[in-house]
C-alpha cells in the first residue's frame, strides 16, 4: 500500500517572488562551499606567510568537517525556537563574520574564523533539505537539485580562482573575497525574511511517542549510508590524484582526470533528486550508482590506466548520484519539516566525522603498507557497505 505523505499543499508558482527565491537559494549554496573548497590551493600561501606546520596547515581543512560533525545535531533545536528562515539567516551573519576574522593574518584568529565558518556552514548543510520539504513539499527533488548543482558550480569556481586571487592580494583577500557571497545572500534572503514563514505546524512535531531519532533502525541505515558517502568523496578528492601519479600520470594529467570527476558530478546531483522524489522505491539508483562505484574503483585497483577517462567518469556519476540521493532520504523517508531537519542532522553529524577521519587513514595505511592497493580494495569494500545501508533507506517507509 502507497504511503501518503503529510504534506502542505503548497506548489511552485513562477512569479517573480518566486524568482527572488530561487536567486536566494542559488546565492545560499555558494556560501556553504566557496569559503572552504579554495582553501586546499592556496594552502602553501598560508603556511609559508604564516610558517606553520604542514600538520596545521592541513588541519584547516578538517577544522569545518569536525565543526559539521558537532553542530549538526543542534541545528534543528535552534532552528525550531528561532524559525528556519531567521536561523538560517543568522548563519549567514556568522559566516560573515568568521571569514573575516580568518582573513586579518593570524594563526590564532585564522584557527577561530575557520572554527566559525564551519559551525555556520552546518545549519545550512543540514536544515536546506527540510527547508525545501516546508516551503515546496511536492518541488522538493528540483530544488535540492538546482540547489546541489549550485554548490558544485561555486566549488569548481572557488578552485580554479582561489589561487590566481592569492597571487594578487595575499591568500587573505582571497579568502576574504568570500564574505562578498555572504553579503550578497544575506541581501537576497530579506524577500523570504518578509514572507511567509515556516510554522510549527508545518515545521511538525517531534517523532510519535517520544521516541529519539538514534532509536530508529531506519534512522541510522540513512546515517551509515551518509557516513560511507562522505568517506568515499572526500577520500576520492583527497587520494585519486595521488593514485593515478604512483600509476605513471603526471600531475598535470592526474590533475586534469579529478576535474573530470568533478565534473561529472554535476548531472547526477541535478537530475537524481528529481528522480528519487518520483519513484516509490529509490532501490534502481543505488543499483546504478553502486555498479558505477565498483567499476571504477576496480579500474583503479587493477590500474586500467587506458580507461581512466572512464573511471573518473564513472565515480564522478556514483558520488553525484550517491549524494544526491543521500540527501533526499532525509525528506523522502521522514513526514514533515522538523523530522527532515532531525535526520539530516543526526546523519550529517555522522557523516561528516567519517569524513574527517577517513583522508587521514587513508593515507596512514598508504604509508605503512608502501602502496595504493590496500587503500583501492577499502575503496570497493566501501562502495559495497554503502550499497547495503542505501538499499535498505531507500525502501518507501517513514522513520
Amino acid at each position: 500500500m502507497k504511503i501518503e505523505r503529510e504534506y502542505p499543499t503548497k506548489k511552485i508558482h513562477f512569479t517573480f517572488a518566486t524568482f527572488l527565491f530561487f536567486i536566494a537559494i542559488i546565492f545560499f549554496a555558494t556560501t556553504v562551499r566557496t569559503p572552504i573548497t579554495g582553501v586546499g590551493t592556496i594552502i602553501s600561501y598560508i603556511r609559508e606567510d604564516l610558517g606553520i606546520s604542514n600538520t596545521l596547515a592541513g588541519f584547516l581543512t578538517t577544522i569545518p568537517l569536525l565543526a559539521f560533525a558537532t553542530v549538526s545535531p543542534f541545528a534543528p533545536k535552534i532552528a525550531r525556537k528561532l524559525g528556519m528562515e531567521y536561523t538560517l539567516f543568522y548563519s549567514l551573519i556568522l559566516l560573515s563574520i568568521g571569514i573575516l576574522i580568518r582573513s586579518i593574518g593570524t594563526i590564532s584568529l585564522l584557527i577561530v574564523g575557520t572554527v566559525l565558518v564551519g559551525v555556520a556552514i552546518s545549519f545550512g548543510n543540514v536544515l536546506f533539505p527540510s527547508f525545501f520539504k516546508a516551503k515546496y513539499p511536492y518541488q522538493v527533488g528540483l530544488l535540492t537539485g538546482i540547489y546541489t548543482v549550485a554548490m558544485n558550480i561555486s566549488a569548481a569556481a572557488s578552485l580554479a580562482f582561489s589561487q590566481p586571487v592569492a597571487e594578487l592580494t595575499g591568500w587573505q583577500g582571497a579568502l576574504g573575497c568570500t564574505v562578498l557571497f555572504g553579503l550578497l545572500t544575506m541581501i537576497a534572503w530579506i524577500p523570504i525574511l518578509r514572507g511567509e514563514r515556516i510554522g510549527k505546524s508545518e515545521s511538525g512535531q517531534s517523532q510519535k511517542g517520544g521516541k529519539k531519532i538514534w532509536q530508529s533502525p531506519l534512522a541510522w541505515a540513512i546515517a551509515i549510508a551518509m557516513g560511507m558517502q562522505s568517506l568515499l568523496f572526500y577520500c576520492s578528492t583527497a587520494w585519486i590524484p595521488e593514485i593515478l601519479v604512483s600509476q605513471g600520470f603526471s600531475l598535470e594529467k592526474a590533475g586534469l582526470m579529478t576535474s573530470i570527476f568533478q565534473l561529472s558530478q554535476m548531472p547526477m546531483t541535478f537530475f537524481i533528486p528529481i528522480l528519487a522524489e518520483k519513484l516509490s522505491s529509490q532501490r534502481p539508483i543505488v543499483y546504478f550508482f553502486t555498479i558505477c562505484y565498483l567499476i571504477g574503483f576496480s579500474g583503479l585497483l587493477f590500474q586500467w590506466t587506458k580507461g581512466a577517462v572512464l573511471w573518473m567518469i564513472l565515480l564522478g556519476f556514483a558520488a553525484g548520484a550517491s549524494f544526491g540521493l543521500v540527501l533526499m532520504l532525509f525528506t523522502l523517508r521522514t513526514r514533515n519539516a522538523y523530522e527532515a531537519s532531525e535526520i539530516s542532522g543526526f546523519a550529517q553529524s555522522f557523516g561528516y566525522l567519517i569524513a574527517a577521519v577517513g583522508p587521514v587513514l587513508f593515507g596512514f595505511i598508504q604509508e605503512i603498507t608502501g602502496s595504493w592497493t590496500v587503500p583501492n580494495i577499502i575503496f570497493i569494500a566501501t562502495s559495497l557497505i554503502l550499497f547495503v545501508f542505501s538499499f535498505i533507506s531507500a525502501k518507501e517507509r517513514y522513520i
